[in-house]
């Protein structure tokens, strides 16, 4: 099976908060990881905005051996007109709407996505998308 990691979700293996031992679980328990390529810059940025110094080294240097192991989406032309698309028909923040528009683009409503994003998964409910987390 495959599951699509948001940045939300990903965030969680770098730094303590809650459900970071549920989302670590869940991303472990599936040998075959998607994430669309805007999650590299919004994980690196979260990381460099909430750690400093050797916690941020760290965390950074754990992250890129992960994502090594993730099948990235590309953010082509067809992923971000869907991503608009979805944005309007949900109102959801601009890269959420890149996240879902990218779990549609590797297999739809085959793909769970996990995230940990109370309005995202909203959205992803009301397209169809299955939604571990929260």
């Amino acid at each position: 099976m495959s599951l699509y990691v948001d940045s939300s979700a990903l965030l969680k293996r770098y730094i303590d908060e809650h459900d970071s031992e549920a989302a670590d679980a869940l991303i472990r328990s599936d040998d075959t990881l998607l994430t669309a390529r805007h999650t590299i810059v919004e994980v690196r940025r979260n990381l460099a905005r909430i750690l400093d110094g050797a916690d941020a080294t760290d965390a950074r240097a754990a992250f890129n051996r992960d994502i090594e192991s993730f099948s990235i989406i590309e953010l082509d032309a067809s992923t971000c007109e869907s991503a608009a698309t979805i944005a309007e028909l949900t109102g959801v923040r601009t890269l959420d709407a890149l996240h879902l528009a990218a779990v549609r683009r590797a297999g739809g409503t085959s793909i769970p996505i996990l995230t940990f994003d109370v309005r995202q998964a909203q959205a992803a409910r009301s397209l169809g998308l299955t939604v571990v987390g929260a």
